[in-house]
C-alpha cells in the first residue's frame, strides 16, 4: 500500500521492450535506502516489484496487463519518474490510501497558472470519471491529489508549487499522459451498490425489503 506522497523522482535510464512487456532500469537514490529485491516501489503510481537493486538504481519487470493500463511502456530513456516505497506499518499516513493498481490513464489538455498554484485540467474516461467527486481524492502518477471540480468529460487538480516541482509534473505539458487510480473506497462502495441496484424485487434474501427500502429512500 501506498500513501500518494512522492519521495523522490527517477530517471528512466532505459525500457528493454519486448512484444507486450518491458524491463524498466530506473536510477534513483532515496527508496534504495532499506530496500531488498522482491519489495515494492510505486513507479509513476503503478506498483512494481524491484527485481535487483544497485546503489545506484532498480530494474523491475513490466507486465502485459500493466503495459495495457499505464503509460509505462510509451516513456523514453531520460523520463522523470514519480517514485514511493511501500508504507511501512510505522509510517506517516500523509496523503490517501492508494493501491498502485492503476484503473486507466488520462491526457492532460490543460495547465493554468493561479497565484501560487498550478491548474491541470485531465480528460479520462466515463468509467474512471463516474469515481471521482468534487473534493476527493485521485491518484494521478502516484500523486495523491484533491479534485476541485469534476464534468462528465473531465476532471480538475489544483497544484501548489512544492507539489509541482518535486515531482514529474514539472515537465508535463498539454497531450502529456498521466496513469489514474481512483480512490479505492469509492470503487468499493460503487460496487456494493450497483449489486443492491441489482436486487430483485421479491428476492427472497433476507436484506431485499431493507435494501430496497434504503435505495428507494436515497433516490438510487
Amino acid at each position: 500500500m501506498f500513501t500518494g506522497i512522492i519521495e523522490e523522482t527517477g530517471i528512466l535510464v532505459s525500457s528493454i521492450r519486448g512484444p507486450r512487456s518491458c524491463v524498466l532500469d530506473i536510477r534513483a537514490r532515496a527508496v534504495l535506502d532499506g530496500t531488498l529485491p522482491g519489495d515494492s516501489i510505486a513507479v509513476n503510481g503503478v506498483c512494481l516489484t524491484a527485481s535487483a537493486v544497485s546503489s545506484t538504481g532498480f530494474t523491475a519487470d513490466v507486465m502485459p496487463e500493466t503495459m495495457a493500463r499505464t503509460g509505462l511502456g510509451s516513456m523514453n530513456p531520460g523520463a522523470l519518474v514519480n517514485l514511493e516505497r511501500a508504507l511501512a506499518a510505522d509510517g506517516r499516513f500523509g496523503g490517501h490510501i492508494v493501491s498502485g493498481h492503476i484503473d486507466g490513464t488520462g491526457t492532460i489538455s490543460m495547465i493554468k497558472r493561479e497565484g501560487n498554484a498550478i491548474w491541470y485540467t485531465v480528460r479520462t474516461c466515463p468509467s474512471i470519471l463516474d469515481l471521482i467527486i468534487e473534493k476527493g481524492s485521485i491518484a494521478m502518477d502516484g500523486i495523491s491529489l484533491t479534485v476541485a471540480r469534476v464534468t462528465d468529460r473531465d476532471f480538475c487538480v489544483s497544484v501548489i508549487p512544492h507539489t509541482a516541482g518535486h515531482t514529474n509534473l514539472v515537465r508535463k505539458t498539454v497531450g502529456s499522459t498521466v496513469n489514474l487510480e481512483n480512490d479505492c473506497v469509492g470503487k468499493y462502495v460503487g460496487k456494493y451498490l450497483a449489486k443492491l441496484l441489482t436486487v430483485p424485487r421479491h428476492d427472497s434474501h433476507p436484506g431485499s425489503a431493507v435494501t430496497e427500502e434504503f435505495l428507494l429512500r436515497n433516490g438510487f
